[in-house]
């Protein structure tokens, strides 16, 4: 029976809704530690963009799965699952309440239903070809391959894209109906953190402005100059400066000599993206009617002690 198992309790919710602020309360307050179900915050180096949780904010909690690789390197959801689970033992030996907190979920599901992956290596031949082709053009390819997986993937992150392509084409089925679940590992409660859409339009306007203001511009600036336009840049609040940059053949030898009004312009794309993004999240997440949707800190507080009880 699934309460016989070790007990993981999951925040989720779209981008910018308040989660990492939610989860470090309840951590404190529950003896717990936070492993992250970022896909963007596994990077080194990309702070800003990812809106990483501050030194300040994490100073004295256990947060697990945030900078473990650089960017330049391979990094998906199988290998993801490999570590978050690890993680999680390391927590739970440790007497901690393992807390899974973020708003990648396909990450989340690895978890908590334990899905089994299919093994399609990489294949380099056919990744070339893809990457000539904009985000526009792979998701068309996506959709004919996978309709139903084309309904909750991110359009502008390439690298998913090209990996889902991948998959379903070498593998001979659909990316999404590959997936299978395993036997559950744990006895979980998922908490969705929800927030009115116009407030939820504000916070991520009031986001962005903060990243710009922190420095997004000389950070994408610093990753290109080191790395080039690695995959890892192909995503929301990176790849909009992508078009305005002037690029020559050497990738990492670059001009950012943008006008006021072209860094407007990046501004309200990062805005509309990241406004897109959190759409699709909700969607993703309102298939899985086991998420106990909150408004606050009080009810999440309220159900972790129940859940804790039974």
């Amino acid at each position: 029976m699934a309460k016989d198992l070790p007990k993981l309790i999951v925040i989720l919710g779209q981008t910018a809704v308040g989660k990492t602020k939610l989860a470090i309360k309840l951590v404190k307050k529950f003896n717990g530690a936070i492993v992250s179900a970022d896909s963007r915050q596994v990077y080194k180096k990309m702070n800003i963009g990812t809106a990483k949780p501050t030194k300040k904010e994490m100073r004295g909690i256990p947060y697990h799965l945030i900078d473990i690789i650089w960017p330049d390197q391979e990094f998906n959801v199988v290998i993801y699952k490999k570590i978050a689970l690890q993680k999680i033992k390391e927590t739970q030996e440790k007497r901690k309440l393992p807390f899974l907190v973020g708003g990648t979920g396909l990450y989340i599901q690895s978890i908590v239903d334990n899905i089994k992956f299919p093994r399609v290596s990489p294949q380099k031949k056919l990744r070339k070809k893809l990457e000539l082709r904009t985000e526009k053009e792979l998701f068309k390819i996506y959709k004919k391959l996978d309709p139903e997986g084309a309904k909750f993937i991110d359009k502008k992150n390439k690298r998913r894209l090209i990996r889902a392509i991948e998959v379903s084409k070498v593998g001979g089925f659909p990316f999404w109906k590959k997936r299978k679940r395993g036997k559950p590992l744990f006895d979980v409660l998922q908490i969705g953190l929800l927030l009115e859409k116009e407030c939820l339009k504000e916070e991520i306007k009031e986001r962005i402005e903060k990243m710009l203001k922190m420095g997004l511009e000389k950070e994408v600036q610093g990753l290109v100059k080191k790395y080039g336009w690695f995959p890892a840049l192909q995503t929301i609040g990176y790849q909009e400066w992508f078009s305005l940059v002037k690029a020559s053949e050497n990738k990492r030898k670059i001009s950012f000599s943008l006008t006021k009004n072209e860094r407007e312009k990046v501004k309200e794309k990062i805005q509309l993206h990241t406004i897109q993004f959190a759409k699709r999240q909700m969607t993703w997440f309102k298939r899985d009617k086991r998420i106990k949707w909150i408004k606050n800190y009080k009810e999440a507080e309220k159900l972790v002690k129940n859940f804790l009880l039974k």
